[in-house]
């Protein structure tokens, strides 16, 4: 029998590196792509620097592999909540996700396993359970993003059509700890923290925990049908709610609660001051469009088929929290806060 060995993409990303500790534990076999001058998780993984648009730099990290089992995770991709197909994205999210199948028919590999988006999927009326669909077109979602990965997924489902082992899974809104390259809803928590979000607008998302989208990711490439497709959900939250949570963990200040008409007219003046201050803004017309539109996902067949599971977020949040405290963000503050109110604000900081 062959031993196994892991390849994955964008493994100085949220996710990606998520995945290699939780590998690195199993005691898995792992090559980790990284771009050019990206630094590399602290792991014992095996990192090859490439770029998924350029097929031959990625082909040191395919070969050498004949006695092992090969099994592609490819979470390597550009997030942009402009709203806009930019062409940065569209030749990472779509001609990179081409490039990592045509290398995974040329090598052999046992299994792909492509992490598209829950914004890939064809939104219904709010009415509606959002589930898994079969046939994936830009046409008919909404956004860059969206319309990047729903092309990308139908790629992963024409090559497993074809014959390609291939299996699709679509996360929501990750949250978590781990986060070294500025995922949005971590930004978010750690912007609260450190008092730099000046309001909380009305209206939510279904999140989940970054840890429970990588453990679906290895149940996929062992338990997932090929050509088949699996949302890998929590649940929705209002976005005040998750700030409640980081509240009670940590403290804070209560934000006011913007209602959306008012944060849509507010949003290039946001997005104009965040460019003078050379930051990212969290509040865009395509973000505020998210936090309204359907987000009922049901994860109920990932659940039945990988024994997928999601934690509490209330979870989530503690140890996002913790994570951004150990590692500068916000980390005075909770020690100022303990100093000045005593071993209740150090007991909720634990």
């Amino acid at each position: 029998m062959k031993k196994r060995m892991y390849l994955v993409t964008g493994a100085a990303g949220h996710l990606g590196s998520t995945l290699l500790r939780l590998l690195q534990r199993a005691g898995a076999q792992v090559r980790g792509l990284l771009l050019p001058g990206e630094r590399p998780p602290a792991t014992g993984a095996q990192f090859f620097e490439g770029d998924v648009r350029d097929a031959a730099s990625l082909r040191p990290m395919f070969e050498g592999l004949e006695a092992y089992d090969v099994i592609v995770i490819h979470t390597a991709g550009i997030i942009d909540i402009s709203g806009e197909v930019t062409p940065q994205m569209r030749e990472v999210n779509v001609a990179g996700t081409r490039n990592i199948v045509a290398l995974c028919r040329e090598y052999n590999v046992r299994r792909l396993v492509y992490v598209s988006s829950v914004h890939a999927i064809p939104e219904k009326s709010k009415l509606r359970v959002l589930r898994e669909v079969r046939h994936f077109s830009p046409q008919e979602v909404i956004g860059g993003y969206a319309k990047t990965k729903a092309e990308a997924t139908q790629i992963v489902l024409d090559a497993a059509e074809a014959g390609l082992d291939a299996v699709v899974v679509h996360p929501s809104g990750i949250l978590g700890p781990y986060d070294e390259k500025g995922n949005h809803l971590v930004q978010m928590v750690r912007d609260y923290m450190n008092g730099r979000l000046p309001a909380c607008v009305r209206g939510g998302y279904d999140f989940v925990d970054v840890r429970d989208v990588a453990a679906g990711c290895l149940a996929a490439a062992e338990r997932g049908r090929r050509g088949e497709c699996y949302i890998l959900s929590g649940r929705h939250y209002e976005v005040k709610e998750v700030l409640r949570m980081v509240r009670e963990v940590q403290g804070g200040r209560r934000l006011p609660v913007l209602p959306m008409w008012m944060a849509r007219a507010a949003a290039p003046l946001l997005a104009l001051h965040a460019r003078r201050k050379k930051e990212r803004p969290l509040y865009t017309k395509y973000s505020l469009y998210t936090l309204s539109s359907n987000d009922r996902f049901s994860h109920d067949k990932a659940t039945e088929e990988l024994g997928y599971r999601p934690r509490d977020l209330f979870q989530t949040i503690a140890d996002t929290v913790r994570w951004i405290q150990e590692h500068g963000g916000g980390r005075a503050k909770a020690a100022k806060r303990k100093k000045h109110r005593g071993h209740g604000a150090s007991q909720a900081t634990a």
